[in-house]
């Protein structure tokens, strides 16, 4: 039988590659029409991972952070330029305009976010974590972490429900650490992620390698992976603990990270009575909940626990609200809620309604007949609202198992916080809980309580409730994943998911070594002194480890008391001498901003040079008592630096210096340290 529809291409080592069969017909899921048909059949997958490892990985490990930010950022721009494009192609998911935004600009805005993450990266293609760790007396052997990219690829498996974030969140992450991927989205909506696939690789933003695409059956990929891969998956708890026990995962030991669906709940709180404005809220939320992207979202609220006494008027409540709910033809501006992605997904939905429906009642989507506006119900994969009600749900734990991946919830009473608490951790671990309080003291409670149950705890109220994110909404600056049920992964939340593609390596030695390793400055490590002071010097012509020993100064006893009129700082270990008596000091002692202030006035070059503006203290410690009468000079060294984008026209080529401030006493004991920033001009201009 000839085949009559587009046949989607995967693109793989550098080629565009249709499967060599028919594969699978994908649908419009609102018309039912034939659309497409994907097959990954003739793909090389062991060919595709070496591909990544030998073209894509070099390529993108020779970049630092701040390039491969940069590279984020371009294609943000590249494909937000694009993004009206990619909205037809989504109506025929079942996507409504406000479901589809999420998908594809809130794709498009996850890239933005992340690129934004290379200011809080060394402009090195490797990362230094945390602080050194001092091993010996005499300092002369310490240890640090730095953090490599993995020499492997990223195999990203995920779901049909958000073609096009599902892959621009994952990808984001293992690029910018220098990781190429492998993307295999859910095949009954990949015409939507190849859609927007074909604008990146058009782009040729990316270093060839970097990215790849399988739009058909992804089975037999994991085959070939290798111990420096990282395989990540979005989809069913029981189709992820299947992959995440695949002989090549456990032999190789490769990071596996889960994403599931799972049972979130959302909980009112006992404050939150009929009439109030957090009661409204709650409401609101549980029905966009259940209606944006027909409720197929790993992070839908499934379960909604009330205060036994407001059972009744929840339940009227929510079904007035979802009463409004108007259903059909995403591209038809009256209409709210679209269609499921496919008949498939429909039929399944509706046997888990049958399923719940032995452990509570429908009290609301009871008929068969619903209308459907500008579309066919028939030959659309619409689906009514769903809402079940259960008033003993300790006892039916069904409900707390069965998931149907729609517009379906379940509302169940609970007595006090305790039993919410409870309630909610029956679900085995979720991706996401809300509770809608004005009470902090309910708030705080319920989150410590159900903590340990939930990735994301979100508090809603009247005053957060206008910038709120919503019950459903992951950030990528903050972790999505959870515990149990949900998979027991971890994604996003800004550094942390840039850290999953990186390894982290103990490296131990002298300061001197490991200042040349990690390309910032150790204590104790050899200095290079120089004749010129630093601040004479432009930014590319400082090096780390450039070392001034300034002038002494002897600290007077009026210094310290016309510095606490100048400060306003009277305390009394500066200001009266009778008030000593059982402390630690023996004497008036200066103030310790005074000996931060005195230490600038000797290190600080006061003629007008490639210094721009001191851009702040990083860290700053006293280390001992200063008297009047003791002599100090300071040692002022390069400790790291950080390049700066040229931002427009009116910027000047610049970049952060941080200075690593130790100051002796006479005896060449250290008394203060501290990490200042400055902003010092390049010497070259860059913004051509």
């Amino acid at each position: 039988m000839p085949l009559t529809v587009e046949m989607l291409e995967n693109y793989a080592c550098g080629q565009w590659i249709p499967g060599e069969d028919q594969g699978k017909i994908l649908q419009d899921a609102v018309t039912g029409e034939d659309i497409a048909a994907a097959s990954s059949k003739g793909l090389d997958f062991e060919k595709m991972c070496h591909h990544a490892r030998e073209a894509g990985g070099p390529a993108l490990r020779k970049l630092t952070f701040r390039e491969r930010g940069l590279m984020l950022k371009a294609l943000a721009l590249h494909l937000h330029k694009r993004k009206d494009s990619y909205y037809p192609v989504s109506y025929r998911t079942g996507a409504t305009r406000a479901d589809s935004w999420i998908d594809i600009e809130g794709g498009i805005g996850n890239l933005f976010s992340n690129a934004s993450l290379r200011r809080k990266f060394p402009d090195q293609s490797f990362h230094v974590d945390g602080e050194a760790v001092n091993l010996s007396k005499d300092g002369s052997f310490i240890g640090h972490h730095i953090m490599v990219p993995k020499e492997g690829v990223a195999i990203h498996i995920n779901a049909f429900n958000f073609p096009i974030w599902g892959m621009l969140e994952k990808i984001a992450v293992n690029l910018l650490a220098g990781v190429p991927a492998i993307v295999k989205p859910a095949t009954l909506t990949s015409f939507l992620t190849q859609a927007m696939f074909r604008d990146i690789v058009q782009s040729e933003i990316l270093p060839e390698g970097s990215i790849q695409l399988v739009c058909g059956s992804g089975q037999g990929i994991l085959d070939f992976v290798q111990e420096q891969d990282v395989v990540t998956f979005t989809g069913s708890a029981s189709t992820g603990r299947m992959l995440k026990t695949h002989p090549k995962i456990v032999e190789c030991s490769v990071p596996f990270n889960l994403e599931a669906d799972s049972l979130n709940c959302a909980v009112l709180g006992e404050d939150a009575h009929p009439g109030s404005e957090e009661f409204d809220l709650f409401i609101k939320e549980v029905r966009k909940e259940m209606t944006v992207k027909c409720g197929q979202k790993c992070t839908a609220i499934r379960r909604v626990f009330v205060p036994e006494k407001y059972l009744e008027d929840v339940h009227i409540a929510l079904g007035n609200s979802l009463a409004k709910t108007t259903i059909g033809n995403p591209r038809n501006d009256s209409v709210r809620m679209g269609a499921l992605a496919g008949k498939v997904q429909l039929d399944e939905v509706k046997e888990r309604v049958a399923d719940l429906s032995k452990f509570a009642e429908v009290v609301y989507g009871k008929n068969q007949e619903f209308k459907v506006i500008d579309a066919d119900s028939q030959r659309g994969a619409f689906m009514q609202p769903v809402v079940l009600m259960q008033k003993n749900p300790f006892k039916y734990l069904g409900l707390h198992e069965i998931e149907a991946f729609g517009p379906v919830c379940t509302i169940m009473p609970y007595r006090d916080l305790d039993e919410a608490i409870a309630l909610s951790k029956l679900g085995k671990g979720s991706l996401c809980s809300s509770i809608t309080t004005y009470n902090d003291e309910i708030a705080s409670r319920y989150t410590l309580g159900a903590a340990s149950h939930h990735g994301r705890i979100l508090v809603l109220n009247r005053e957060n409730a206008k910038s709120s994110t919503g019950h459903g909404s992951p950030l990528p600056m903050l972790v999505h994943g959870g515990p149990g049920r949900a998979g027991g992964g971890e994604e996003m939340g800004g550094m942390r998911g840039v850290k999953h593609y990186l390894q982290r390596v103990a490296v131990q030695g002298t300061p001197t070594t490991l200042t040349e390793i990690t390309r910032v400055y150790q204590q104790g490590g050899r200095t290079a002194k120089t004749d010129v002071h630093p601040f004479k010097k432009h930014f590319e012509e400082l090096s780390v480890g450039d070392s001034i020993i300034t002038h002494k100064r002897t600290i007077t006893e009026a210094d310290i008391v016309q510095f606490a009129n100048v400060s306003w700082d009277h305390f009394y270990a500066h200001t009266d001498i009778t008030s000593l008596d059982g402390t630690t000091f023996e004497q008036r002692v200066a103030h310790g901003y005074f000996v931060l202030s005195a230490a600038a006035g000797l290190f600080v070059d006061p003629g007008k040079g490639p210094v721009l503006l001191n851009y702040g203290i990083e860290t700053c410690r006293f280390t001992k008592p200063v008297y009047p009468g003791m002599t100090l000079h300071v040692q002022l060294t390069v400790k790291e630096k950080i390049s700066q984008e040229v931002r427009d026209d009116h910027d000047v080529p610049k970049g952060i210096v941080k200075f690593f401030v130790e100051v002796f006493d006479q005896t060449d004991e250290l008394v203060m340290i501290a990490t200042i920033l400055t902003m010092i001009q390049s010497k070259e201009d860059k913004s051509g």
